[in-house]
């Protein structure tokens, strides 16, 4: 089995082996000063609807919107949904065990996999079966065509029948020795299952795995395992065919999935996902720097040093707003047209390390603590 790169806070910079693993960092070094934000320009009009709770999230929880409702899950194993309009709880089960990756929704079946490396899948909020899984899992599980698809940390993609639990198939490909503690890519285009492994994006067979096509976003390079690591991470934006992901503290890029290739590629420095429109594709690198690219080239279009050193989350594509939450629990609105700041937010005032999600026009953010709080235009 691999060996694992835990992401302490999953914001911190790359540095210290351990005895557990090797700490790794994703937005900023805890000893610069973030940057001084002065007033809040109040340029959009935004209210807090809602406030909920969860247990505290140290995993890395990927919250899954299924038409008006988000699926969200704590450590302490209590899976939920709610009405993203008013906050109200629809489902509420405890799976029995920690939860280290989730959720994964297809508004029927829900699925999250255990510390005990389990997969537990959900029906009506009801659990329907349970799957031991032969690696560690941090990516939420993908539910699709009534499969449930798991990225293990050892480089494998396996499928299984959401109805039953039996397993379908699995693939396993070779890679480096470290792989990063927080999620990765896993998603469907059309009737390809694509995923991340290693520093390669992948398109598969969802009714067997075989590989339809393979391109590389990253190499490893260096001489030794933590200057190879080149893995996918979590977070990403697509719009139509074309899938535009981070290769970890490397590169920035996009696929073109219907041709299995690439059609630009950028260095780029940072460690959590992307988010676009169709005209152009925002990320966030590791000093906080917010940047744009051009969609169809990966030009660069603009660059905004308003947030540097706030650990912040990927973004989220609202409206003519780039949002993001901070190490401190603010939520930031910056403009899409030109990163300028527009407005700010307050919540808990611990990490958002989750990356904001929108349902039904409702903007809903998760801490590290546990708050659950949504936003909607006034």
């Amino acid at each position: 089995m691999a060996n694992i790169l835990s992401v302490a806070g999953f914001r911190r910079v790359l540095a210290l082996a351990l005895v557990a693993g090797v700490t790794a960092c994703a937005s900023g070094s805890d000893t610069l000063k973030p940057a001084d934000l002065g007033a809040n320009p109040a340029l959009l009009g935004v209210r807090a609807a809602w406030s909920s709770k969860i247990a505290p999230v140290d995993f890395p929880l990927q919250a899954k919107v299924i038409g008006q409702t988000v699926a969200l899950a704590g450590a302490d194993g209590v899976v939920l949904s709610l009405d993203a309009r008013s906050g109200t709880v629809l489902w509420r089960t405890q799976v029995g065990a920690p939860i280290a990756a989730g959720v994964g929704s297809d508004g029927r079946f829900s699925a999250v996999v255990t510390r005990g490396n389990e997969l537990v899948v959900l029906e009506a909020g009801q659990v329907l079966w349970r799957a031991p899984l032969s690696a560690q899992v941090f990516t939420a599980p993908l539910v699709a065509g009534e499969r449930v698809f798991v990225l293990g940390a050892d480089r494998s993609v396996a499928a299984f029948d959401a109805r039953s639990g039996r397993k379908l198939w699995q693939q396993q490909r070779p890679g480096e020795a470290l792989i990063l503690r927080q999620a990765g890519i896993l998603t469907a285009v059309g009737n390809t299952l694509v995923a991340g492994l290693s520093g390669r994006l992948l398109g598969m067979n969802p009714l067997n795995g075989n590989t339809v096509w393979d391109v590389a976003l990253a190499t490893p390079r260096g001489t030794n395992d933590i200057e190879r690591l080149v893995d996918l991470v979590g977070g990403f934006s697509r719009h139509g065919n074309e899938l535009c992901v981070r290769a970890f503290q490397t590169a920035v890029g996009c696929v073109d999935t219907s041709r299995g290739s690439l059609t630009w590629k950028r260095p780029a420095a940072g460690a959590v996902g992307l988010h676009g429109d169709a005209q152009q594709v925002y990320g966030v690198e590791s000093d906080g720097r917010v940047l744009s690219w051009q969609r169809a080239s990966g030009e660069p279009v603009w660059t905004s040093e308003r947030l540097l050193y706030r650990k912040l989350s990927a973004p989220l594509v609202l409206g003519r707003s780039v949002v993001l939450g901070d190490g401190t629990g603010l939520v930031h609105f910056l403009s899409r047209a030109d990163g300028t700041p527009l407005t700010r937010l307050s919540t808990d005032g611990s990490a958002i390390e989750v990356t904001p999600v929108v349902a039904a026009g409702t903007l809903v953010v998760v801490t590290r603590t546990g708050g659950v709080y949504a936003f909607q235009p006034e």
